[in-house]
């Protein structure tokens, strides 16, 4: 754990490192999540793979930038951050709010991203949208700052086995995690209103893995399935469960990660299988 100055911004930063063999993964959190969250994922990754995480300004440990920002300055943010690390190019893994930060990344410095993984994720303003009672309760921080509200609303907030045990979500949101400023949130929300990359997806060229639960009431599966046709090169794995199944089911879904992330080192010249439509369950 370290704090990096990046163009004024002081950034909360954790790197786990590998053993230099794999291209370092960056991961781009959900809104309001401080990196602490990722934990269950990260712990099920390769760990020959450098795991890069950071708190976005105003999130978790990362203090409050002077002035709000939008996703392609976060995007710029993130380059100079992995400028100070030593990293020209590295593969990305983005879940929800960070899955739009991902996409921005691979449109805006495409040189500099090798292959994506879009977790739980949708398009921005143009999307299927969840349900309004969901989405309301998304526009809030209340989930993180309230324990016994965050456990009372995770069934219909984030689906999957969280339905049946909603105490997951309060020991993920609650368990080791830091709390940023609620102006930190609304910024959060200000960097992605308006924002889509539904026109633009056709021009993200890296070989893509689409993650999407068969039960996330925030980013219904429709979505997804609009993604893989618009993506040149994206392969589409549905597991059985939730928005936050990356976590909750790290486990199962991290060695899908890894089985992606590690068919980009196959020699030249060899020819990838053709992207598919993959269901677990």
């Amino acid at each position: 754990m370290r704090a990096v100055t990046v163009g004024g911004q002081q950034l909360r930063v954790a790197v786990r490192p590998g053993d230099g063999t794999r291209t370092p993964l960056v991961l781009a959190n959900g809104i309001g999540a401080s990196l602490e969250v990722l934990q269950p994922l990260v712990d099920h990754l390769d760990p020959a793979i450098e795991v890069v995480r950071f708190d976005v300004p105003g999130v978790g440990g990362s203090p409050l930038p002077r002035l709000p920002y939008r996703l392609p300055g976060l995007a710029r943010l993130l380059a100079r951050l992995l400028d100070r690390l030593g990293h020209q190019r590295v593969d990305l893994l983005g879940i929800s709010w960070g899955g739009g930060l991902a996409q921005q990344f691979a449109l805006s410095q495409p040189d500099r991203c090798r292959r994506l993984v879009l977790a739980a994720t949708g398009t921005g303003t143009l999307m299927v949208p969840g349900h309004p009672r969901v989405l309301a309760r998304m526009a809030t921080p209340r989930r993180y700052l309230d324990p016994d509200f965050a456990e009372r609303v995770a069934a219909d907030l984030y689906g999957g086995t969280i339905r049946a045990d909603p105490a997951q979500a309060r020991a993920l949101l609650h368990g080791h995690t830091r709390v940023g400023p609620r102006r930190g949130y609304l910024y959060q929300l200000v960097a992605a209103a308006g924002w889509t990359s539904l026109p633009v997806l056709p021009w993200i060229r890296q070989p893509t893995l689409l993650l999407a639960g068969d039960d996330d009431p925030v980013v219904p599966l429709a979505n997804a399935r609009i993604m893989r046709r618009l993506l040149p090169e994206a392969e589409l794995h549905v597991y059985p469960g939730g928005h936050l199944g990356l976590l909750t089911e790290a486990a199962e879904l991290a060695p899908v990660v890894d089985r992606f992330l590690d068919r980009g080192r196959e020699r030249p010249g060899s020819r990838p299988d053709p992207p598919e439509e993959v269901r677990e369950g």
